[in-house]
């Protein structure tokens, strides 16, 4: 009789150890394994990226979100601050959540072909980011005021932030663009990387919505109350990768040969200038490293002048931002590796 249960108890006890083991696992991991952050997926996608940057727009997931965000506020109520508001935390909710969760679903579907899931996974990743398009677009601004071309390169700052450039002058232009690069190396680049590395797919799909809300809906004016709360779902997203970016551009400009003591005194000293509780850390940052002073008309003065805003200012900031996100990729994969390393 003993041996007889000798068998189904040592089973049960197997049973239990394991039970109790993919607990602690999935705990720690938060993750299941296919909605993990995979540096071979990182790696093609940045891959992509810098061979051929962004895919069209047809099949663009950051376009889909904005789709649907503009579908959506066809609903939106036309008064009542409050009722505005609701609304816009539904619509943030629904979109962020919504895309997360149908790029989780879609990994899962694929995770018994590993092939297939490779494609979709590195397929959805890629659109996530933007390295290659940040630098096509401050590199148009250049070319559009190397040539002389000042309503060109006007036209082309829209690429990079949506500020109005009709009539800003050489130097405004310049400072919009170096402004631009370093605040989207934070949004376009360091906190995609780091909400992939902690968070997975889902992590960085949810960023990217919420940062695609907060592009179209979060700022004063029309849209003042139903942007309320993707504006500030998408400050706090980017409280710490606004401040990571900072400190990687002043190790990056310092590798690039700039003043980085003059760049962290700056960003010290400026950082708050800026109604964006995160904007002004990158942007003040890549003023101290260039010795530039970055003006918005009525709004902020970052960095102090001593070199002139021409277009070798933006050729230096996109040296430094270059390097910034190649620091930015080796940290993220230094995490992928390690979170991989500790969850055996």
């Amino acid at each position: 009789m003993e041996g007889a249960l000798a068998g189904p108890t040592a089973q049960l006890a197997r049973t239990r150890r394991q039970l109790t083991s993919t607990s602690i696992h999935g705990m720690h991991s938060g993750l299941p394994p296919v909605l993990a952050p995979s540096l071979t997926v990182l790696a093609l996608a940045l891959l992509l990226d810098l061979l051929f940057g962004e895919p069209p727009n047809a099949i663009h997931p950051v376009a889909w979100m904005g789709r649907a965000v503009s579908l959506l506020l066809r609903m939106a109520p036309r008064r009542a601050p409050t009722c505005q508001f609701l609304f816009g935390a539904s619509v943030t909710l629904a979109i962020t959540t919504g895309f997360a969760t149908a790029s989780g679903a879609l990994l899962l579907v694929t995770a018994r072909w590993p092939w297939v899931e490779l494609v979709v996974a590195t397929a959805l990743l890629k659109p996530m980011f933007a390295l290659r398009a940040l630098g096509r677009a401050a590199t148009q601004v250049r070319d559009g005021l190397a040539s002389g071309q000042l309503q060109r390169a006007r036209q082309d700052l829209r690429s990079l932030c949506s500020r109005d450039a009709s009539d800003l002058s050489e130097p405004e232009l310049v400072a919009g663009a170096v402004e631009s690069l370093a605040e989207n190396t934070s949004d376009s680049v360091v906190a995609p990387f780091l909400y992939y590395a902690l968070l997975g797919l889902p992590g960085i799909v949810f960023y990217r919505a919420a940062n695609t809300l907060d592009a179209m809906i979060g700022y004063h004016g029309r849209y003042e109350y139903l942007g309320k709360f993707a504006a500030r779902l998408d400050d706090l997203l980017n409280l710490v990768p606004a401040r990571l970016t900072a400190l990687l551009l002043l190790i990056a400009g310092r590798l690039a040969g700039k003043d980085a003591i003059r760049g962290w005194r700056v960003l010290w000293r400026d950082r708050g200038k800026t109604e964006s509780p995160n904007a002004g850390h990158p942007m003040a940052a890549m003023a101290g490293l260039l010795g530039v002073e970055l003006e918005k008309r009525g709004h902020y003065r970052l960095g102090e002048p001593i070199e002139p805003l021409d277009i070798a200012a933006i050729d230096g900031a996109w040296r430094v931002v270059l390097v910034g996100a190649s620091l930015a990729a080796a940290l993220v994969a230094v995490v992928i590796a390690a979170r991989g390393a500790w969850l055996g």
